[in-house]
């Protein structure tokens, strides 16, 4: 029994090493470079991106950044860059920052915010919480009027299916804009996303039609053709709820800090060197 405890243990401490060195990207001069520090690399770059979502060129350039910043930073302590006296006035300012950081991140987590108080925001504020109307159209974008009206007298005979996949054809083929090789997508966007003289052509469509004249813009002829129509319509307090309680806590800690700030300042001796912005002049 003692045997296949000692050799569990073994088995455990094994498999604890072996996730701790899949982690590991290099090593310099013994010192570990992990993915933790890859990440907090990427995360000050870009901070929706995580490391594991990088092409394996991209992380191995991390990688590479990261060992040539621990190299300098053993160079620089070879070369005695902390005993500087600039070094040391930088530290401490550092040290305040993290100081009042960590001090604001205490203040934040001490709040917390009900589901009632986020229910009673979500339902004084009902009218704010609602999906814009918005549509699903495609377009073709030629350069003259001509152009554009031989498109449409090409398709007006055309319904249902068979209208949408003539005119993605066409698209494919004839339509100068961006959106050409996707058979003229536009993917969905709400009113006034687009220039006024699209839009509200778009808008005016019933699904399933195109337009029967050509549309004028900076761009140049356009014919739309709307796949689907969205009316407004209420988010529901679930899809918002965790922005509301995000922002209630938000001002929470904005309302308290301020109040600590002003109790503070009422304490302390403060000599301001400046004059006063609304002083008046003599």
């Amino acid at each position: 029994m003692l045997k296949l405890a000692k050799t569990s243990l073994l088995v455990m401490a094994t498999l604890a090493s072996s996730v701790v060195a899949s982690d590991v990207l290099a090593t310099v001069n013994g010192k570990n470079i992990t993915k933790a520090d890859a990440q907090a690399f990427v995360t000050a770059a870009a901070p929706n991106t995580t490391f594991a979502q990088l092409s394996p060129k991209e992380q191995k350039m991390v990688a590479d950044r990261l060992v040539e910043k621990e190299l300098f930073t053993e160079l620089a302590a070879k070369e005695g860059v902390e005993k500087k006296p600039e070094f040391q006035r930088n530290m401490e300012k550092l040290k305040n920052e993290l100081l009042v950081n960590m001090w604001m991140k205490t203040q934040m987590d001490s709040i917390v915010v009900s589901d009632g108080e986020s229910k009673a925001f979500y339902d004084k504020n009902s009218a704010k919480f609602v999906q814009q109307d918005s549509m699903h159209a495609r377009h073709i974008l030629v350069k003259d009027e001509k152009e554009a009206q031989e498109v449409i007298d090409s398709l007006k005979a055309l319904k249902g299916e068979a209208l949408k996949a003539k005119f993605i054809e066409i698209a494919e083929k004839k339509s100068t804009g961006p959106s050409g090789p996707k058979g003229g997508d536009l993917g969905t966007f709400a009113k006034g996303q687009m220039v006024p003289e699209f839009s509200d052509a778009a808008w005016a469509l019933e699904v399933g039609n195109i337009t029967t004249k050509p549309v004028k813009t900076k761009f140049g002829y356009h014919v739309i053709f709307l796949e689907e129509k969205t009316p407004a319509k209420p988010i529901s307090y679930e899809e918002v709820k965790e922005k509301i309680l995000t922002t209630l806590k938000q001002q929470q800690f904005t309302a308290k800090v301020t109040e600590i700030a002003k109790e503070l300042k009422t304490k302390a001796k403060i000599e301001n060197m400046l004059p006063e912005v609304n002083a008046t002049k003599k």
